[in-house]
Order: structure tokens, then sequence, then C-alpha cells
């Protein structure tokens, strides 16, 4: 639910990049913080764990167009991948306005790109939303990886329903603006259906 400050005219969206562990989230905000422009970003703040090597998550307020006068900022947040790391998942996802589903390409992933998405959906049911009724695209990350899967699998997969879905390396940045675009876009579209 996006958030509206009246006395800075700004719209705050939280979009949240969800997926397995060590699929590509945290790499992709790190190429999207890299690559935006310091006036156009906060602070990125990692709160990182003992026994995991990914980030907690990641803040990056990203200035993106105006609806009716107001600057659109975007919190871009990522999740743990472990499983372990749930009741994080589920805080984070508190407020989201749009998601990013990340998935590992390498065949030998399948079934926690799986078991996440399944996750996704059931933390996503628990807050009070429904997947399929909130801005969502899908990322194939690895992508470079001689060992990823052919596009139609991991569609079949991952994606029946149909979404935006995107072809990332996002060590590289091919695919990770689209895909951020995309949901923004998504996101905005949404909000404009609402005002």
């Amino acid at each position: 639910m996006s958030f509206i400050n009246y006395s800075s005219r700004e719209i705050n969206c939280k979009l949240v990049y969800y997926g397995p562990g060590l699929c590509g989230k945290t790499t992709n905000l790190h190429y999207i913080y890299a690559k935006t422009s310091p006036e156009a970003k906060g602070k990125m703040i990692s709160l990182a764990t003992e026994t995991e090597r990914t980030l907690f998550f990641d803040f990056l307020p990203l200035s993106l167009g105006e609806i009716r006068g107001f600057k659109t900022r975007f919190h871009l947040y990522t999740v743990p991948g472990q499983v372990f790391y749930d009741a994080s998942r589920k805080l984070i996802l508190k407020g989201v306005d749009g998601m990013v589903f990340v998935v590992d390409s390498q065949i030998e992933r399948m079934e926690a790109n799986i078991e996440s998405l399944d996750n996704l959906r059931t933390n996503l049911g628990e807050q009070g939303y429904d997947l399929d009724k909130i801005p969502y695209v899908v990322q194939y990350n690895k992508r470079d990886l001689p060992s990823a899967a052919p596009i139609e699998q991991l569609r079949n997969l991952l994606n029946p329903t149909k979404v935006p879905e995107f072809e990332a390396c996002a060590t590289t940045g091919v695919g990770v603006f689209d895909t951020l675009k995309a949901v923004a876009k998504s996101v905005l579209t949404e909000l404009k259906r609402g005002s």
C-alpha cells in the first residue's frame, strides 16, 4: 500500500525482490544502485545476518515520474532467500506495492524456484494480498550460465499466468533495468487507476 507524504508531495511505493537463496536479488539491487545517479537515490541500507551471505534487505529510494503533481519514490527491498528467514520475509512484504520474482535459471535450482514461488504466494496470502492481483513481474536471471534451463520450461513452471517476464544477467546488468521499469510502470498504472 503506497504511502502519500503531503508535505513533501511524494508518493512512496514499495517494490520487493523475492526468490530463492543466491538467485540474484541482491545483485539486481547493487547494479541498480551503482547505475543510478547520486541525486536520485538515498542510502542503501544493508542488514547482514551471521549465517547468510545475502543481504537482509536493501533500501533504495528511486525517483520516477509524477502523479497529479506528486513525485513518485520507489523503495526497493530484497528478502532473504533461505527458508529459515521466513518471518523476515513476511515482515518485508508488509505494505508491498509491486513484486519482482527473481528466478535462478539453472536447471539444478528448479525445485528451489518452485518452493520460493509457493512460499511467496503463501506469505502474501497471510498478509491479505493475492499475487495475481498486484503488480508483478518475473525475471529469469543467470541466463548466461551453461546450465540455464530453456525459457519455455521456466515459463511453464514459474509463470503460468503469463505476467511480464525478462531474461537477465544481474552481474552484467542485462535485463535489470527492463525488469525494474516494468514493475514500476505497473505500480504507477495501478496508482493512477486508484486515484
